[in-house]
């Protein structure tokens, strides 16, 4: 097989037995970029560094020196700074932009030895579950079984479609309402979002500051507990960076769930949920049942108001980590007319910098921010944000591990297909997302089948804080019980 489908343990057992050597497994990858433009996932291809951090990694592994991801080629979502790397987000107000610093995430990875290939799409400033509002252009599913171009979804569909389509082992993405699970779900691959507080937030660019987590995306259960160990750990940088030991994921991966409780919530059963999520749903709880664990019924009340009570605190904090854009010190500036002043300047800049979802969310957060609403809509969000906390933490006192849900509402739509007359539409693709993030929980997109179409379709597990190791076993028991090993064929 070529190098650049290795998963990531397959590639680090390889590696460490001298069976292949990191420059031949970067280069394997980068030749598969090379040939992928119409997946337009990369965006920002660094070639010359990957084939020096490759060098750098066989030095190691020739020293005896090869800690947990040495060697392995990632692709790096636009969102996280990288020194001297353009990190745009996606966004026309950022172009240009290369920081003199580099973010934490991407700190540790590279210290453990990760080779970076490039920046992958995404939706501006992660605004979106489709890549279609990024500046760059849509990033493209890499499955195609038919005419029709699909979304890899959103915000992290570059990471996504790179996994799945094999240009890189791995990937990182950025979770505010379900931006890593959605598109892992549409690709047939795996993704986590960690605990809020596991993984550093410092130098990531801010969409809402209370509800992003950064997380990896990957082949396999295994190859996302390898990864996350390597991003998690505190950071004194980030004043929500928990301070806690970071665990082996990988060595808790037994796939015994036996006696085991997983929670199915009553109120994830919306209506209208397509009869294939349905069955694909109960498939998986049999799959855990088959396995040894639990299945019990539970009740989360406050679930059905998760949704509009997201759109109310996401589009509040980005109005104000992004009323930073403003054309003064970095980035875009928009060209003045003769007598333009800086309140021109402002405007100009932003109306030109930013595109349509970004300016529609902001412009929501604003006014739910202002005077006479901010009562009756952020606070109101505030205090249901903290019933639906509640809901979770009285599911697990009451003995429940973890919670199985559906990851989508429905398999990947088409590029262009939703939200063109109506945003709310595509906003509904959170639907089974945005709680995990507002009670600031762990949660994992595993592929478990294909649909009619031959479209992959995944499910979420949700676990307890701080518990990762605990909710990725319960992952692995169910890939392992999926038996999922179909790939997008190539026609890119």
């Amino acid at each position: 097989m070529n190098a650049n489908t290795m998963t990531i343990a397959q590639a680090r057992d390889a590696l460490r037995a001298r069976e292949i050597s990191a420059v031949d497994l970067t280069m394997s990858c980068l030749t598969a970029i090379d040939a992928s433009d119409a997946l337009n996932a990369f965006v920002h291809r660094t070639p010359e560094i990957a084939l020096d951090q490759a060098r750098a990694a066989d030095a190691r592994l020739a020293a005896g020196d090869a800690p947990g991801l040495c060697g392995i080629p990632l692709g790096i979502k636009d969102v996280f700074c990288t020194k001297g790397v353009a990190s745009q987000a996606g966004s026309n107000i950022l172009r240009g932009f290369k920081p003199e610093y580099e973010s934490t995430v991407t700190t540790k990875l590279f210290a453990d030895g990760a080779v970076m290939l490039g920046k992958l799409n995404m939706d501006e400033f992660a605004m979106g579950s489709s890549n279609e509002s990024s500046c760059y252009g849509p990033a493209v599913n890499p499955w195609k079984v038919d005419e029709v171009l699909r979304t890899p979804g959103g915000s992290s569909g570059g990471s996504a479609a790179a996994v799945a389509a094999d240009l890189c082992l791995g990937a990182t993405g950025t979770d505010t309402g379900g931006s890593i699970r959605q598109p892992a779900a549409f690709t047939g691959i795996t993704g986590i979002k960690p605990t809020y507080g596991r993984v550093s937030r410092w130098g990531v660019i801010a969409y809402a500051s209370s509800l992003d987590q950064a997380g990896p995306m990957t082949k396999t259960v295994r190859d996302a507990a390898i990864m996350l160990r390597s991003m998690s750990g505190h950071d004194p940088m980030d004043s929500t960076s928990a301070d806690l030991a970071v665990p082996d994921f990988e060595a808790a991966l037994t796939g015994d769930i036996r006696g085991q409780k997983i929670g199915i919530p009553r109120e994830y059963r919306i209506d209208g949920i397509p009869a294939e999520i349905a069955k694909l749903w109960s498939d998986g709880a049999d799959m855990l049942r088959g396995a040894g664990a639990q299945i019990v019924d539970i009740s989360l009340p406050h679930a059905k108001y998760a949704l509009p009570t997201y759109y109310v605190i996401a589009p509040a904090e980005a109005s104000s980590n992004l009323a930073r854009y403003d054309g003064v010190r970095y980035g875009h500036r928009a060209s003045l007319a003769a007598g333009d002043g800086i309140t021109e300047m402002y405007e100009k800049t932003r109306a030109s910098g930013f595109g349509p979802e970004v300016q529609r969310r902001i412009m929501v957060g604003t006014y739910v921010l202002s005077a006479g609403f901010y009562d009756a809509y952020y606070n109101r969000a505030r205090r249901v944000r903290a019933l639906i906390k509640r809901d979770f933490e009285l599911a697990f006192a009451d003995g429940i591990d973890t919670i199985l849900a559906p990851a989508t509402p429905s398999s990947a739509f088409g590029l262009g297909e939703m939200g063109a007359s109506d945003p709310v539409e595509m906003y509904l693709n959170d639907v089974f997302t945005v709680t995990l993030n507002l009670a600031g929980l762990p949660g994992v997109a595993v592929p478990v089948g294909l649909d009619k179409k031959g479209l992959p379709m995944g499910l979420q597990l949700i676990g307890q804080p701080w518990a990762e190791g605990a909710l990725l076993n319960h992952a692995y028991a169910l890939e392992r019980a999926a038996g999922f090993v179909s790939k997008p064929h190539k026609w890119w």
